[in-house]
């Protein structure tokens, strides 16, 4: 069974032990068949999405302003279809002014997490290059956990 037989038709039927035991070349040509998939569908999404806003972005307007909301879900029909467009709303803060906010609050004898939610973190590269004394004084405050692997085959060739 060579890669391109595996890739994409048979892929779905095959379990992770029957990918496990595939020899690691065949492995390697599947994950960049994935890979160039993967572009593919994020190019081919995107043009789309640029079509679909092009084709309706006056009449979501109106549809949003009409019902007063720059963000959210709305919905348009057109013929047999009902096109729904949903606008996440990204909220960012400043956190130099958050931080003079903060410092406000305290001053007035009230607690700043009443207000605000306080994370504290500190780099990795941070705390790494810090001298072993103050490494131990954060040491108890901090925990690793391992994240989710990567994997990246090539031949040996292509190195």
């Amino acid at each position: 069974m060579t890669a391109m037989t595996v890739l994409p038709d048979r892929l779905t039927a095959l379990s992770v032990a029957d990918l496990a035991a595939l020899p690691t070349t065949q492995l390697a040509e599947i994950v960049r068949n994935l890979d160039d998939l993967l572009t593919w569908h994020r190019q081919q999404r995107a043009k789309v999405d640029a079509a679909l806003d092009q084709s309706y972005a006056e009449r979501i307007q109106k549809v949003r302003a009409d019902a007063g909301k720059d963000f959210g879900t709305v919905h348009i029909d057109d013929g047999a279809v009902r096109v729904t467009v949903d606008v996440p709303k990204r909220v960012s803060w400043d956190q130099t002014k958050l931080a003079a906010i903060a410092q406000r609050i305290a001053a007035t004898g009230d607690k700043v997490e009443d207000f605000i939610d306080v994370d504290y973190a500190v780099s990795e590269s941070r705390f790494n290059n810090w001298p072993p004394a103050l490494r131990e004084q954060f040491a108890s405050a901090r925990t690793v956990k391992p994240g989710k692997p990567t994997f990246r085959l090539t031949t040996i060739s292509e190195d």
